[in-house]
C-alpha cells in the first residue's frame, strides 16, 4: 500500500482548513444536497465531501458511508489533494498503490473511486467530492467535468458562511443561495441531457393571515410551508423562500417525478395543524428548463413567476 504523499504546501493547507472552523461540526443541508445529487446522477454506492487533516480524513457530508472518518494513510483522497486534476482509480484490486488497502481489502471494499479537490477561500485544496463503488469502472472526461462542477458547488458553500446562503426563519435556502446553486446546477444538467423543473410558490391570503393574527402567525405559517416542500419534494430537490411569501423548488435528475410532488404537499397539507392549513392556499407557477429559451435562472424564475401570477388569477376570477 502506498501511503499518500504529503503536499507541498502542507502547513499552509491546514491552516486554511482550520480556519474555516468546519472540522467535526453538524451535518448541513447545504454540503448533503450536493452529495445526494452527485450520487444519484453518477449511480455509485458512496459520495463523500472529504476534508483531509492532519492525520485523518473527516466526512462533512456522507451518503452511503456510516463512517465519520478513516485514517489519513489509507485515504484515496490523501492522493486526490495532490494535483487539481481529478483524480480516478477505475479498479483499486489491480492499482499497486492500493490493492492491499484496508479500505479495499475490507469495508467499504472500494474498487472505483474519483476525487475532485475543493478548496478553501485561499484556493488551498483541503479535501475532495469524492464518488466510490464497489465495482470497477471507468470515467470519461465528460463525467469529470461535471464531477468539476459539482465540487464547484462545495467551493462556493465552503466560501459562504450559512448567514448569507441560509434564510433565517425557516432554515432552508434563501433567494442568493438558491441562484448560487442554480448557476451550477443548470449548465450541468444542459451538458448532461438532464430534465430540470422549476416551482415558483406564493402564499394565498398572506397579508390577510398576518393583518387578522399577528406576525408570529405570519411566520410560522412561513416555518410550516418550508416543512411542507421539505417534506414533499425529494432530499435532493433545492427548496428555498426567495423572500417575503415566495417560495422555489428545483428539481433535477433523469428524469422528473414532478406530479407526485405537487399531490404529495396537498395532502400533507390537509393533516397539517397549523394557521397555515387552516388559512392559507398556494398558487403555483413550474417551467422546465430550455437552454434555448432560459438563458440563466433570472430566466427561468421570470418564467415560473409568470406562470404563478396566472394561476392566482384564474383562481381568484374563480372565487368571484
Amino acid at each position: 500500500m502506498q501511503e499518500p504523499p504529503v503536499p507541498l504546501d502542507e502547513t499552509v493547507r491546514l491552516l486554511s482548513l482550520q480556519s474555516l472552523r468546519i472540522l467535526d461540526s453538524a451535518p448541513e443541508e447545504r454540503f448533503d444536497r450536493v452529495t445526494r445529487m452527485a450520487k444519484r446522477l453518477f449511480d455509485v454506492n458512496i459520495c463523500l465531501v472529504s476534508l483531509v487533516d492532519s492525520d485523518r480524513q473527516w466526512f462533512k457530508s456522507k451518503q452511503g458511508l456510516d463512517a465519520c472518518q478513516t485514517p489519513r494513510e489509507v485515504s484515496f483522497c490523501g492522493h486526490a489533494i495532490l494535483d487539481e486534476r481529478v483524480f480516478v482509480v477505475e479498479d483499486a484490486h489491480v492499482d499497486e498503490r492500493f490493492a492491499d488497502n484496508p479500505l479495499v481489502t475490507g469495508d467499504p471494499t472500494v474498487r472505483f473511486y474519483a476525487g475532485c479537490p475543493v478548496h478553501a477561500p485561499d484556493g488551498s485544496r483541503i479535501g475532495t467530492l469524492c464518488l466510490i463503488d464497489d465495482a470497477p469502472r471507468s470515467f470519461s472526461p465528460s463525467e469529470e467535468q461535471t464531477l468539476k462542477d459539482f465540487a464547484a458547488l462545495v467551493d462556493d458553500e465552503l466560501a459562504s458562511s450559512t448567514k448569507i446562503n441560509v434564510d433565517e426563519l425557516t432554515q432552508i435556502a434563501n433567494r442568493r443561495g438558491f441562484q448560487q446553486v442554480a448557476r451550477h446546477l443548470l449548465p450541468l444538467c444542459a451538458r448532461n441531457e438532464l430534465d430540470v423543473e422549476l416551482f415558483f410558490f406564493d402564499l394565498d391570503g398572506f397579508k390577510a393571515l398576518n393583518d387578522n393574527f399577528g406576525h408570529k402567525a405570519g411566520d410560522e405559517a412561513l416555518q410550516a410551508f418550508a416543512k411542507l416542500l421539505l417534506k414533499g419534494f425529494r432530499n435532493s430537490d433545492v427548496v428555498a423562500r426567495l423572500g417575503g411569501d415566495e417560495f422555489a423548488v428545483l428539481m433535477a435528475g433523469q428524469r422528473v417525478f414532478a406530479d407526485p410532488a405537487l399531490v404529495r404537499i396537498r395532502e400533507l397539507a390537509k393533516d397539517m395543524q397549523s394557521d397555515f392549513s387552516r388559512h392559507l392556499g398556494w398558487s403555483v407557477g413550474r417551467v422546465k428548463f430550455d437552454p434555448d429559451t432560459h438563458r440563466d435562472i433570472d430566466g427561468l424564475l421570470k418564467a415560473a413567476d409568470e406562470q404563478m401570477y396566472a394561476d392566482k388569477t384564474r383562481k381568484n376570477k374563480g372565487a368571484g
